[in-house]
């Protein structure tokens, strides 16, 4: 009987350490602390992002259209909304893309903050707010498409 208690508290105990190493794990790979939106502008694609644990810092950021990369920012442009909505103590977090030549139709372009970890060994990217979708007319202009619902 003793045996039996102590192997199910040798598994709760394992349970319980392999879920912490989880989670710091995925904190330190995909950290909560990055914020931002993007939407289709006269320009192209652009918006804000800021990192919470580093509101000093200029966020590194990567523009995908359909799945394909397209091109890297820093978010150091000015947008004074940022620090008026209280996400930021300085206006310095704003990024902008050009749209590059697409066909006729639908299409969805997405954000991502780029993070790194490890002493820089690991990259990855958390999304900055919504998918933007975008129509591009048949004179190659483009529009944002309003979500439905």
């Amino acid at each position: 009987m003793k045996l039996t208690h102590a192997l199910i508290a040798k598994s709760i105990a394992e349970t319980i350490l392999v879920g912490t190493l989880a989670i710091v794990f995925y904190l330190s790979a995909f950290p909560p602390y990055f914020h931002g939106w993007g939407e289709v502008s006269a320009q192209g694609i652009s918006g804000w992002a800021v990192d919470q644990s580093s509101p000093w810092r200029h966020v590194d950021v990567q523009l995908f259209i359909d799945g394909q990369f397209v091109a890297n920012a820093s978010a150091n442009q000015s947008r004074p909304d940022v620090v008026s909505a209280g996400w930021s103590q300085d206006e310095w977090h704003g990024y902008s893309f050009p749209l590059p030549l697409l066909a006729e139709g639908f299409h969805e372009a997405r954000v991502y903050a780029l993070h790194s970890s490890g002493g820089g060994v690991r990259q990855t990217l958390q999304l900055l707010g919504d998918p933007i979708k975008i129509l591009i007319d048949d004179r190659g202009r483009q529009s944002k498409v309003e979500p439905s619902g």
